[in-house]
């Protein structure tokens, strides 16, 4: 059980500051297992890979950017596909208003109507 704990490099620090050692590690170590191919755009791994990879980098990430953003979008998008939706640029901006702060209300008013698209 103390070896699925032991991480072959350092996780993806949720300040960032790792991310580019993190992304060569995390390279490095898919191609070492055959698993290279399921991070390319239009592959053709098999799912049992694509799956093994996810369970790869998940144990390879800070905790609270594991919970917010593997949790919380993910299964967002994975629900509106399986509903036969078609997801729109539209709909994922919409998304990501409506999960803006509290604080922000007046910020999330003034990015849909100037039609804004990013959100920092």
């Amino acid at each position: 059980m103390a070896n699925l704990a032991k991480l072959e490099y350092a996780a993806l620090e949720i300040t960032g500051k790792n991310y580019l050692t993190w992304v060569l590690d995390t390279k490095i170590h898919l191609e070492a297992g055959n698993l290279g191919d399921t991070i390319r755009e239009e592959n053709n791994s098999s799912s049992q890979e694509r799956a093994k990879t996810l369970i790869f980098i998940r144990r390879h990430l800070d905790e609270a950017l594991k919970s917010e953003y593997l949790t919380v979008e993910d299964p967002i998008i994975s629900q509106m596909k399986l509903c036969g939706n078609t997801i729109t640029e539209e709909m994922l901006l919409e998304k990501t208003y409506s999960t803006f702060h509290a604080s922000n209300v007046l910020l999330q008013q003034q990015y849909r109507v100037r039609g804004y698209t990013e959100y920092n």
